[in-house]
């Protein structure tokens, strides 16, 4: 091999290790870390034994970290110009109980502050509901319960699906990519994240600060059935309907067949009741029409009067009218016969 300067060297270098080492996860303790000029993350990876130095940017960073935090960093060995070894991170998640609960309440408390979890920015789901998009495994038990929920309930719902993975490291960057590919449809009413039950660590993807933005922003509803119900992701928190678990974001997006054909029974009897009660009113208004044509107060007020009495010469009988009452003595009778 010819000679090499010292900027052929390191390419040299950067290229063999590009070539054997294009992706690589290390898990270990954060130690000394650090952000320069509001753009630059450095940090070291370690154990008992060894210690790596790591870099990255910051706009990369989608967990919050800290010195004696466990985490699983994905990225590529380098060595810089300056022939010192580093390790080029590209994505960080936390690792173990401690780790993901410490990361789970500095960047809850972050994205609180901006107003991400805010009620007023939630959005109900359409009425007229005839197309989702799904986000899930489409091997994963809690998508097969998903499915087999929306057939078993009311018809006509379409359903497309994007299959990514629900947990592990490159878990939010796939389910970033299917929320932007269903955002640039028109034709989806809503978005569906599920992910059936799991470990802590299982379902740490859905605490991703990318991913809880990308659902905050994204145009259309979307609704989040992660883990079991007492499960709580930043999903949970960002997304705009929350269900407990996939079969319950199921039984939120359709009717339920039985209760359908339970409400069409009940609305053919109230109908029924409704037409009997109308059939009821018409006939006590024709009835309340009649006394009011026979109502003797009525007839009084034509100028017609009310004769009580026995019609004897000599007797006094009384005559009422509308607004008087008169005594009279009988003083000739006539058949009305013999006046013709």
């Amino acid at each position: 091999m010819d000679n090499l300067t010292p900027t052929d060297f390191i390419a040299l270098v950067n290229q063999t290790l590009e070539y054997a080492y294009s992706s690589v996860v290390i898990v270990g303790e954060v130690s000394e870390f650090k952000v320069n000029q509001g753009k630059w993350v450095f940090f070291n990876i370690k154990d008992k034994e060894t210690s790596v130095p790591c870099f990255m940017t910051l706009w990369q960073l989608s967990v919050p970290l800290e010195d004696g935090m466990k985490v699983a960093v994905r990225g590529m060995p380098k060595l810089t110009k300056w022939g010192k070894f580093s390790f080029t991170v590209t994505k960080v998640a936390p690792v173990g109980e401690g780790s993901l609960k410490k990361a789970f309440e500095m960047l809850k408390k972050k994205l609180a502050d901006e107003g991400l979890f805010d009620l007023a920015r939630k959005r109900a789901l359409p009425e007229d509901l005839n197309k989702i998009g799904v986000i899930s495994s489409t091997d994963a038990a809690g998508y097969k319960d998903f499915v087999k929920i929306i057939n078993a309930r009311w018809g006509g719902l379409k359903v497309l699906t994007a299959h990514t993975q629900v947990q592990g490291i490159d878990a939010p960057e796939q389910m970033i990519r299917a929320l932007k590919y269903f955002n640039e449809r028109t034709d989806v009413q809503a978005i569906v994240l599920i992910r059936g039950g799991g470990s802590k660590d299982d379902l740490s993807c859905f605490n991703d600060e990318a991913l809880v933005r990308a659902v905050a922003s994204s145009k259309i509803p979307v609704v989040c059935g992660i883990g079991h119900e007492i499960d709580e992701s930043l999903c949970d928190l960002a997304c705009d309907v929350r269900a407990s678990t996939p079969s319950n974001a199921a039984e939120l997006l359709t009717r339920d067949r039985k209760t359908e054909k339970l409400n069409e029974k009940m609305q053919l009897i109230r109908q029924r009741i409704d037409s009997a009660i109308r059939i009821l009113e018409s006939e006590i208004a024709q009835k309340k029409r009649m006394l009011d044509i026979l109502n003797p107060e009525k007839v009084l007020k034509q100028g017609y009067a009310i004769l009580g009495g026995e019609l004897k010469v000599g007797n006094v009988v009384k005559i009422t009218t509308f607004d008087k009452i008169v005594e009279a003595e009988v003083k000739k009778l006539m058949d009305k016969s013999l006046e013709r």
